[in-house]
């Protein structure tokens, strides 16, 4: 541990713990409110950090759980490539790129350094995901990429303003790179006010406290916050927790083999390891995570283990080893492409979530939906002539899995992403697209004791001229799963109708081509159940099936409740359940 004097008393530790959240948080604020995409101001798809002089985390605002644990690693790279002696006061420093601590080419992380009194105290950064870098394909996030190179404009760790003065050179070349170079030259901006934001308020708080006893009160922060994860963990039985999942292929195929992603968690004492050992190999497909995301995503579920009492700061982490075998799916070598990297992500989450549920099972949920229906689309204006790239709105998440002594939640983002959808209505504002209906899919969440939140189906019209849309989606083979005896959710499916009428059903990953009038439609599925079915009061499935999520066949023949014109038959339900083994 770090032993930094600190002259601060517990109550001046938690006026500045506040401070340091608070400066995040209206970064965020910031950010969000003065961006130009849809993905930004309606999704939310953005992050803001804070960091010490020596590049650790010293505060997150509430946002991307996948963001910020990329900007833990990310804001080290900043300290140590700018330090003390080459970084000065108006400095703009910008990385996306997924082999130099980023985590795809989208998302962009732009930081400043912070003085005060000629001092180097730390570094704020914000990161966003911006809507398109160039590459193969609209919006920059196909998974039929076929190396890292084909995906867009990569940018190293590099000085993008000295002192102030921006490298024009450099902005233009950016811009240049992008179908949306007005969304990117605008969202860029934001991410810079951000961070200015976060530099005065940060600059504020040494100036008013003093570096000594500021430095020492983030390091006891530090120290705090690793004592309270230690103790978390210690509460976990020790011994060896192992899980495995499946991606439902290669990324390219749907005909090749499911795709393994394994952990064992080994618990002992206040330590607690990942090991990735037994993990496939990555695949040619641009669905590989970088090292930096599939950490982000074990530093999220430590933190859902340690809750809302320890800081956000880089002493949550320090309890946690991870081993990720080099060429792995979860830990991709240049130059495998990587830019539909969610897919794999949310898997990844499932994964340790899952084998954390065998050591804690009354803290973790059954598996949500495992993906995300974010579907890129681009093309050229039938009006103006001009090219266009967007992202097809509605919900991003299905539902969210059944949690000990709870339903899960129909229809939301949850785990590491955080992310909100774009409403329908700015979407066919924004696009060529009607919404021809968006609604809850019965019988999608997971039957059990307590119910998988529901996924839903979209039915979309396309209004514009040829496009092309990337489907990156998952669960079309293998179900996200439940615990202690809840059942599976079903699985996904897409379509596509032609305008002769004729019907395809689409695989879950790949860059399928649009035409005025063609509709697609997609069911994106629910989460996984909690304890048996038949262990579900009644009465909650009479009320699923009023509220059209539970159907009167799934009441009967899943949970075993008799329904006879909206009222539960109570004489035949005891002994459709006393008939179950």
């Amino acid at each position: 541990m770090n032993r930094r004097k600190n002259n601060l008393n517990p109550i001046g530790l938690e006026v500045l713990r506040g401070k340091l959240a608070a400066v995040a948080d209206e970064m965020e604020f910031v950010l969000l409110k003065s961006s130009y995409s849809s993905i930004v101001t309606e999704a939310l798809d953005a992050t803001c950090a804070l960091f010490d002089a020596q590049g650790r985390t010293i505060a997150q605002a509430c946002a991307i759980p996948v963001h910020l644990g990329v900007l833990c690693e990310l804001g080290q790279r900043f300290a140590s490539r700018y330090p003390a002696n080459e970084a000065e006061d108006g400095d703009i420093y910008i990385v996306n790129d997924p082999y130099s601590g980023g985590t795809h080419l989208p998302d962009i992380a732009v930081a400043t350094p912070v003085f005060c009194d000629s001092n180097l105290v730390g570094y704020v950064a914000s990161m966003v995901h911006h809507q398109d870098l160039g590459g193969s394909a609209p919006g920059s996030t196909s998974a039929n990429a076929y190396d890292h190179l084909a995906e867009g404009l990569r940018i190293p760790l590099i000085r993008l303003a000295r002192a102030g003065n921006w490298d024009q050179n450099k902005l233009d070349i950016m811009a240049a790179n992008s179908r949306s170079p007005t969304n990117f030259l605008g969202d860029l901006s934001a991410q810079v006010a951000a961070c200015r934001t976060g530099e005065r308020r940060l600059q504020k708080i040494f100036e008013d406290g003093g570096l000594e006893d500021v430095n020492g009160g983030l390091s006891a922060l530090m120290n705090y916050a690793e004592r309270l994860t230690r103790v978390a963990i210690a509460n976990i039985p020790d011994g060896k927790y192992s899980f495995a999942d499946w991606l439902d292929d290669d990324g390219l195929s749907p005909n090749t083999a499911p795709v393994k992603i394994a952990v064992t968690i080994v618990v002992h004492g206040s330590e607690i390891e990942f090991d990735f050992t037994g993990t496939d190999n990555q695949v040619k497909a641009a669905i590989n995570s970088v090292r930096s995301s599939t950490i982000a995503v074990v530093y999220y579920a430590v933190r859902v283990l340690t809750g809302d009492d320890a800081p956000n700061n880089d002493g949550c982490y320090r309890p946690i080893s991870i081993k990720l075998p080099p060429g792995s799916i979860t830990n991709a070598e240049f130059p495998a492409p990587v830019n539909a990297r969610m897919i794999t992500v949310h898997r990844i989450g499932d994964v340790v979530l899952g084998a954390l549920a065998q050591a804690v099972p009354q803290k973790i949920a059954a598996a949500g939906c495992g993906q995300t229906s974010v579907l890129p689309v681009g093309g050229i204006n039938i009006d103006t002539g001009k090219s266009f790239v967007g992202i097809l709105g509605g919900p991003y998440r299905g539902g969210m899995g059944a949690r000990f002594n709870k339903d899960g939640i129909d229809v939301t983002d949850h785990d590491i992403c955080n992310v909100y959808h774009v409403p329908i209505e700015v979407n066919e504002a924004e696009l060529p697209v009607r919404y021809r209906s968006l609604q809850l899919w019965c019988d999608s969440g997971g039957a059990g004791t307590w119910r998988g939140g529901l996924g839903y189906h979209a039915d979309l019209e396309w209004l514009g001229g040829d496009a092309s849309v990337s489907l990156r989606r998952e669960r079309h083979k293998i179900g996200p799963w439940g615990l202690h005896g809840g059942l599976s959710a079903p699985t996904c499916r897409s379509t596509l109708v032609r305008v002769d009428g004729s019907v395809s059903d689409l695989p879950g990953k790949m860059l399928a081509p649009i035409q005025q009038g063609d509709r697609l439609n997609y069911w994106t599925t629910g989460g996984g159940g909690n304890g048996p079915p038949i262990g579900r009061d009644p009465n909650s499935v009479l009320a699923d099936v009023l509220d059209g999520k539970v159907s009167e066949t799934a009441a009967l023949e899943i949970y075993r409740v008799a329904l006879e014109n909206n009222e539960i038959q109570w004489q035949e339900t005891k002994l459709l359940r006393d008939t179950v083994e």
